[in-house]
């Protein structure tokens, strides 16, 4: 895409094929913009289990992933959208499986709240350290 064209309103975009330079002028009256699916999750990879490209294991992936005792001590498997490290959310783009929209992102943000609130109505303000058996002291956190 190389112009977004209208006076006002979107009327029309100008685009470029790459490879032969060719423009042409299409009518338009929406314009959704993808800038990548990369999920910058780096700085969490020794904190909660990713998935081989990088995006956070949730709910039944984030139990089949995680160590069996963390689980067996809560007598629960892990929420919808908890990641392998009870009281710790993942929700939208991040999550692995979803489905990478923004109105899935804001729903799946809403239900985090309320599974956070399910959490500490059952742990108190405890997030459990995924290779540590005794829990320490943290707010529950959503990650998006």
């Amino acid at each position: 895409m190389r112009r977004v064209n209208g006076e006002g309103t979107l009327q029309s975009l100008t685009v470029e094929d790459n490879a032969s330079g060719d423009r042409r002028e299409l009518p338009a009256r929406a314009l959704f913009v993808f800038i990548g699916a990369r999920p910058h999750t780096e700085w969490l990879k020794d904190v909660v289990a990713l998935d081989r490209r990088g995006f956070v294991l949730t709910g039944a992936d984030a139990r089949a992933a995680a160590d069996e005792n963390i689980w067996e001590s809560l007598g629960r498997g892990p929420l919808m959208l908890e990641t392998t490290m009870p009281g710790v959310f993942a929700a939208g783009d991040v999550r692995s499986g979803s489905v990478k929209r923004v109105a899935s992102a804001a729903g799946e943000g809403a239900i985090a709240v309320r599974l956070v609130h399910e959490h500490r109505a059952q742990e108190g303000n405890l997030v459990r350290g995924s290779g540590v058996s005794e829990p320490r002291s943290a707010p529950a956190q959503s990650v998006s």
